[in-house]
């Protein structure tokens, strides 16, 4: 009985040693034991793993590539234009140990590396003309940063993968400043455009207007031709017909004579009987 009272007690020890004394490295860690905060062994492939419990801890470290994004930065180029620069950064923990020594910890680690990309962007940006920063030269200028950074993260055992710049903007007051003088310009040019049009519809109008005047004229001017021609034709045909035949003649513009003075009309003549215009009325005796 007394020999069972102290055997639940030891196996719970040796289950507790064992539970304190194993851990596992994932695929995507490394890590390093720790001794009383003094590094002892630095472990990079994944696995099962034993530390001396209570006495020696881990710490744990990702060795995948990880991504930086670092503030906004303000750039003044070499030509006095101003640049707001937002880059981002993939870095990678190489050398766990000088990783360990030097920033402690990835939080501290993303700290430093935003400050020095920073300046190294500031620092390479500054010495080249906005002009240069907006076009296609600009990919040279981030392979210098990448350098310098990775000179620079080197000593905290990083490598930076890649530097990108994600957007480079104009300040807030420039691309106000700019917007507003591209407006002027455009309500310029709209004004110009819409003058122009105006002064194209008086010209076609003006230009229509002419046309149809000398249309009208010309319409006018064969008009009158061509009623003259028909009164002459017309005449023509009187002169020949009383040519042929005067009495019928005579009489054809009596009658029409007649219709156009005694037919429809309520004016009162007072005319002689023995007058020539009533020569066709009746039978005189001779």
């Amino acid at each position: 009985m007394k020999a069972g009272k102290f055997i639940l007690p030891i196996i719970i020890l040796i289950g507790a040693t064992l539970f304190f004394s194993i851990f596992i490295v994932k695929e995507v860690n490394q890590a390093i034991v720790l001794q009383f905060g003094d590094p002892k062994r630095i472990i990079l492939k994944p696995g099962l793993n034993f530390k001396i419990p209570f006495i020696q801890n881990v710490v744990f470290l990702d060795k995948r590539v990880l991504n930086l994004d670092t503030p906004p930065e303000e750039v003044i180029a070499s030509d006095q234009k101003r640049l707001i620069v937002d880059a981002f950064a993939r870095f990678q923990i190489i050398d766990p140990l000088k990783f360990y020594i030097s920033v402690g910890n990835e939080r501290v680690a993303r700290s430093r590396l935003a400050t020095i990309i920073n300046s190294r962007i500031r620092n390479v940006l500054g010495q080249q003309k906005l002009q240069t920063l907006l076009s296609e030269d600009r990919s040279k200028q981030m392979a210098l940063i990448q350098q310098g950074v990775n000179n620079e993260a080197e000593n905290f055992g990083i490598k930076i993968v890649d530097v990108r710049i994600k957007r480079a903007d104009l300040p807030q007051a420039n691309s106000d400043a700019i917007f507003r003088r591209m407006q002027t310009e455009r309500e310029r040019e709209a004004k110009e455009f819409r003058a122009k049009g105006a002064e194209m519809a008086v010209t076609i109008t003006s230009t229509a207007d002419k046309e149809v005047t000398v249309i009208l004229a010309e319409a006018e001017k064969k008009s009158e031709i061509m009623k003259g021609e028909g009164d002459g034709l017309k005449n023509k045909i009187f002169a020949d017909a009383f040519g042929q035949d005067p009495e019928f003649f005579g009489f054809y513009r009596a009658m029409q004579a007649y219709q156009k003075a005694l037919i429809g009309g309520e004016t009162s003549m007072i005319l002689s009987p023995d007058s020539e215009f009533f020569k066709f009325f009746g039978n005189k005796q001779k």
